[in-house]
């Protein structure tokens, strides 16, 4: 099984005759993504590069193609304006790629959504969320996959279901990081674990779906047999999944948390990676969460290896 998405899931793109949308329409179609169609005012009744129609609004592309799911590649002006344009629409997740929205922007914009509680929101400002499908030929980067689902800018090929993992077991990937979130999947696919659904939450201070929410999906997702956390310096929000995964989590959690050399004060690459006081470093949070039973790598070279031991697997034979 999967969260939030599947093979079945209609995505649309806000912003697809952009240069970043229409590039990665393009990589989710090749992907098997069910991609129904797009949103660019005052482009409506036109058809994207891919043959895909255009609306002026979400609501016409949900009434016209039962979209259920959008990505969103809106410029950052106009990014929390698009994210509740979906949510108004009924759109069941959303996905906003979009770098450098202004925080203003989003705190109204997450104020306003406690209006639409049946939209939930990933980022923005990451890479979005995979639910790996089937391996049915090809090799890299032309591996052809059948039965899931990408919305956003990760590279699908990396992925592994739970059917091709050789170890039969799957994992769920959170992670505050992009680059660590491909690492994660790298790694644990090199193990012969597979993942269930991995998902870029974003490294903004504001953002949609968080940690503890998604530890709680995966935790009653039977097909999960344990989650990769990936966290980083800046807030509260792991040491709280700490909390709540003693508390309660019934499936092994292996962590990293990056930053460990980040100077007090100073921003770090994603707006929320800022040392604000003592319990906001690397060091801290790793000793939090090993208190609360998570077993954190030391280093982003082990995720793979500690999640397979976490798993009770051979790692030399994995």
């Amino acid at each position: 099984m999967s969260i939030l998405v599947d093979g079945s899931t209609r995505v649309i793109c806000q912003g697809i005759t952009g240069a970043s949308g229409a590039f990665h329409t393009r990589g989710c179609l090749d992907y098997g993504t069910q991609l129904v169609g797009g949103v660019t005012p005052g482009k409506g009744g036109q058809q994207d590069a891919n043959g895909l129609p255009v609306f002026d609004t979400v609501a016409d592309a949900v009434e016209a193609t039962g979209a259920t799911a959008s990505m969103s590649f809106v410029p950052p002006r106009f990014a929390a304006a698009s994210i509740l344009e979906a949510a108004e629409a009924g759109i069941e997740l959303v996905c906003a790629i979009t770098e450098g929205i202004p925080v203003q922007d989003m705190i109204r914009t997450k104020e306003q959504m406690a209006d639409h509680p049946g939209t939930r929101l990933i980022g923005p400002n990451c890479p979005g969320i995979i639910t790996p499908g089937r391996h049915v030929g090809g090799e890299g980067p032309a591996s052809i996959f059948e039965g899931g689902c990408k919305i956003g800018i990760m590279p699908g090929y990396i992925n592994t279901a739970k059917e091709d993992a050789s170890s039969g077991k799957a994992v769920g990937i959170i992670s505050r990081s992009g680059t660590l979130t491909y690492e994660a999947v790298w790694q644990t696919s090199s193990l012969g674990i597979g993942q269930t659904t991995c998902i870029g939450i974003g490294g903004d201070p504001v953002k949609g779906l968080n940690f503890i929410d998604l530890l709680s999906m995966f935790n009653d997702d039977p097909e999960t047999d344990g989650v990769v956390m990936i966290g980083e310096i800046g807030g509260s929000d792991e040491t709280l999944a700490g909390e709540w995964i003693r508390d309660n989590m019934n499936k092994p959690v292996a962590a990293f948390i990056a930053g460990r050399t980040a100077p007090p004060g100073k921003r770090m690459g994603h707006a929320g990676a800022i040392i604000g006081g003592a319990d906001d470093t690397a060091s801290a949070k790793m000793e939090a969460l090993e208190a609360c039973g998570v077993r954190v790598s030391e280093s982003p070279a082990t995720l793979g290896s500690c999640m397979a031991e976490a798993l009770g697997l051979d790692v030399l034979s994995a």
